[in-house]
């Protein structure tokens, strides 16, 4: 399938970039941009597309470098199509796959099987990350085109998802090995960070006293002011540096990993970092106490969110990703009596853009940043050689925003299978009004009009 339309030009949008705003039209020919100049500079032909993009913001398309599908093994949450049509709705035009499925994806058989599904189900661009357990097949998924390879250093206790077994990984020794066999590959090492040991005491202790509420699993995570992170942190950037294999860190939220990234960047280790939406928008104790497991995984206590805000305006938080987790209410339900039981992680990969660009609107960060920490930086870290910006060149991914309509978020408008949000009720200024793929319409005034099997594998180039 191709573009619609050859030639579109968006015209008197504001344009928005990491290095400032302009007023501008926007030529996109076969997929790409072509021009940005002054409105009325650049000569439209008769048969050329135009959107009128006045008072509205034209930004890059968010890559998001963090999204749990679900396909194959839990398509009763999620399924590659509904997934990438609320990343279409949420201004999101390229995905990263993670590996938590059914197979879990540590063969390149499994892995070529996987593209087949993307290829064909996809409204949006995508990638995947295997888990590079299997050291003798990482050479192989890289030569794929993988974006990067992902483990998390967390065992599920008393459940058996969404950590199923093959990508929980914690042992020092697996993880050098596993360092060392990704570095010849050139590729990021994207890691949950964990400390399973200091976990499984201070889970013990509540489950002791009798208590595996919401509130006591929040306080597990966030034990001795972040510790169960800063230790596991501090572990992977000392194995990252021993082995001069890029590392990035998931889940960036607390003031001392914050802290650690930064001496180990002065030090020359080469390290991204990301930060979700829920550390940002859903992790006050308040969303603890009234949304209990649809809330959780995590809770960051003020101070740290606080850390994260000032780490994402200067540069030590390169990117914001959604840790998009759909489950089931019913798989969310079990949580008020017993956390441990729940299925952990929140929807978010519809919410997450517009939310930030309401908190920019607050004054919390700048638009240009937001730029950056939503397409610019992804696209640099993980290599997109033709993505994240806006210039001639590179992929029409773009987003037009009204910043003076209104999002509103409910259960009835979110497009995951799992038919809810952690921000339902709520409501944040200004609002997508329209998401284009490769120059591609997929998401116009509140309707997804893009077709699965339009997303194509965003390879990293070298």
């Amino acid at each position: 399938m191709g573009p619609t339309e050859v030639e579109t030009v968006i015209k008197n949008g504001t344009v928005i970039t990491g290095e400032g705003q302009q007023n501008a039209d926007v030529l996109i020919v076969e997929g790409k941009i072509a021009a940005i100049a002054s409105p009325g500079m650049i000569p439209v032909r008769e048969s050329c597309r135009q959107v009128d993009a006045t008072g509205q913001w034209v930004l890059p398309g968010m890559i998001d470098v963090h999204v749990h599908l679900r396909e194959p093994g839990y398509v009763h949450k999620e399924d590659i199509t509904t997934c990438t049509q609320a990343a279409a709705a949420g201004g999101v035009t390229t995905v990263f796959g993670m590996p938590n499925l059914n197979p879990v994806t540590k063969t390149r058989k499994i892995l070529d099987d996987l593209f087949e599904l993307y290829d064909s189900k996809s409204l949006v661009d995508w990638n995947h990350n295997p888990v590079p357990s299997q050291l003798d097949e990482v050479q192989a998924m890289a030569d794929a085109g993988v974006a990067a390879f992902k483990i998390f250093m967390v065992v599920d206790t008393g459940r058996d998802y969404p950590h199923p077994s093959g990508t929980g990984i914690n042992d020092h020794g697996h993880l050098l090995r596993m360092f060392e066999a990704i570095k010849p590959t050139g590729l990021p090492f994207m890691v949950h960070p964990h400390d399973q040991a200091i976990m499984d005491v201070i889970e013990q202790s509540h489950w002791d006293r009798g208590d595996r509420s919401p509130k006591a699993y929040a306080q597990t995570l966030a034990t001795h002011n972040g510790l169960i992170w800063d230790t596991a942190i501090a572990v992977l950037l000392r194995i990252a540096e021993a082995t001069d294999t890029k590392l990035h860190i998931v889940h960036m939220q607390t003031a001392g990993s914050i802290e650690l990234v930064r001496q180990a960047r002065a030090r020359g280790v080469r390290v991204s970092c990301e930060v979700n939406h829920w550390a940002l928008f859903l992790s006050t104790w308040r969303d603890v106490e009234e949304l209990g497991p649809y809330a959780l995984s995590y809770w960051v206590p003020d101070n740290h969110r606080e850390a994260v805000w000032e780490g994402l305006n200067d540069g030590t938080i390169d990117m914001v990703s959604s840790d998009h987790a759909p489950h089931t209410r019913e798989e969310k339900e079990v949580g008020w009596e017993d956390c441990w039981a729940c299925h952990t992680g929140t929807p978010g990969i519809q919410d997450q853009y517009p939310l930030l660009l309401d908190s920019a609107m607050d004054g919390m960060l700048s638009l240009e940043r937001v730029a950056q920490v939503v397409a610019e930086a992804p696209a640099t870290e993980f290599k997109l050689g033709n993505k994240g910006f806006i210039r001639p060149g590179f992929d029409a991914d773009i987003v037009l925003f009204d910043p003076l309509d209104t999002t509103k978020y409910s259960n009835d408008t979110a497009l995951s299978r799992c038919g809810w949000t952690p921000y339902d009720g709520r409501s944040s200024k200004g609002k997508i009004t329209r998401t284009l793929v490769r120059g591609q319409d997929v998401y116009v005034n509140g309707t997804v009009v893009g077709e699965p099997g339009w997303g194509r594998l965003a390879r990293p180039t070298h």
